[in-house]
């Protein structure tokens, strides 16, 4: 089968014919019809992450955003057949540690991130292996498309968590999201679905344009104030009551700290580059005289998804808004080679393998 793997870091991803996977007992094998392309692909193909010993070795097939049709199952399998249409979250989990069983599999103690550890080789290919399938399996509504879910994936659930159960967002809630790609796209769209006022920030136009169109009361271009911290206060009348960190480097992180009101959550969903090395200075006597929250949001647990997808068929989450380009397999290694100049705006998709 075809796929795309990591050859050498930073260079090309390789489009080569690699064995059709088998299934272990407690597995099954996973057709993939379509998958998201994300931020956190491009830092594992950039060799990030070894700060946290969690760097991608060489030979890896990525990709974490997954839909498809379960082609094989294994022999321990209970709950799912052949042809069932499954979405995949990326934090695969055992399914049997405290987490797991409190309904966090986001944080299981074993977690192998899909795509994201050689011993759990990725989508971006015809077909890939799921861990404890039983467990982390979730099977797709006939109403939610393989695309719209690819979409989902990993930054729209993960942007869900942030604001629904990490900030514990409310109706009314100014948020200020720093970094409008593909996770804050989705959490202008979110926010603005559950009756909060967002308010966009970055340095490009047309993705100031495309959060505004999702949603966003307010855009700030960056290059256009001396503060962007200052601008949201100056907007909200003292400070936002949520602020996302979307991308992961040091002045997005700061500002988005320095943006909130007394008593405001900071939610940290992008993950930092080698510049940061996960090392971040923040203002740690405001945070404390004005007792604001530091958060850090993981993926969403699987108990979520019948939520989501409750509000999907209601209409008020719309996840196939968030869709940028529709990708082949072939035409990934430039599409994801691009996000060293933060080109692609909202979520790429690979739908043809």
């Amino acid at each position: 089968m075809r796929a795309a793997v990591i050859e050498e870091h930073g260079e090309p991803l390789a489009i080569e014919d690699v064995a059709y996977p088998e299934p272990k007992p407690d597995q099954v094998i996973v057709e993939t019809e379509a998958c998201g392309v994300c931020r956190s692909d491009w830092h594992a193909w950039q060799g990030d992450w070894s700060w946290i010993g969690a760097g991608v070795p060489e030979g890896q097939i990525l990709g974490h955003e997954p839909a498809g049709v379960v082609s094989e199952v294994g022999e321990d399998i209970e709950t799912l057949a052949v042809g069932d249409r499954v979405a995949v979250p990326f934090h695969l989990g055992d399914g049997s540690c405290p987490h797991c069983r409190e309904g966090r599999a986001n944080n299981c103690e074993t977690v192998l991130p899909l795509g994201l550890s050689e011993y759990s080789q990725g989508a971006f290919a015809e077909a890939f292996p799921v861990r404890e399938a039983d467990f982390n399996c979730v099977k797709l509504p006939e109403t939610v498309e393989y695309d719209e879910m690819a979409g989902l994936g990993c930054r729209f659930m993960t942007a869900y968590h942030a604001l629904a159960d990490r900030a514990d967002l409310r109706p009314g809630d100014w948020v200020a999201v720093h970094g409008c790609g593909g996770v804050g796209l989705s959490a202008i769209h979110i926010a603005n679905a559950l009756g909060a006022h967002p308010i966009a920030i970055d340095l490009v136009d047309h993705k100031l344009e495309r959060a505004e169109a999702l949603g966003a009361r307010e855009t700030i271009d960056v290059t256009a104030v001396d503060s962007a911290a200052r601008e949201v206060k100056a907007i909200t009348d003292g400070g936002a009551d949520v602020s996302i960190d979307a991308l992961g480097v040091a002045e997005t992180c700061t500002n988005s700290v320095n943006s909130l009101g007394t008593r405001g959550s900071h939610v940290q969903v992008g993950l930092t580059t080698g510049e940061e090395a996960g090392q971040i200075e923040l203002p740690v006597d405001v945070m404390t005289m004005q007792e604001i929250d530091f958060h850090g949001s993981f993926g969403m647990p699987l108990v979520r998804y019948e939520e989501l997808f409750k509000l999907i068929a209601q209409g008020t989450l719309e996840p196939s808004k968030i869709i940028g380009e529709r990708l082949s397999l072939d035409e990934l290694p430039e599409t994801l080679a691009s996000m060293d100049d933060y080109e692609t705006v909202g979520i790429p998709v690979v739908t043809e393998f």
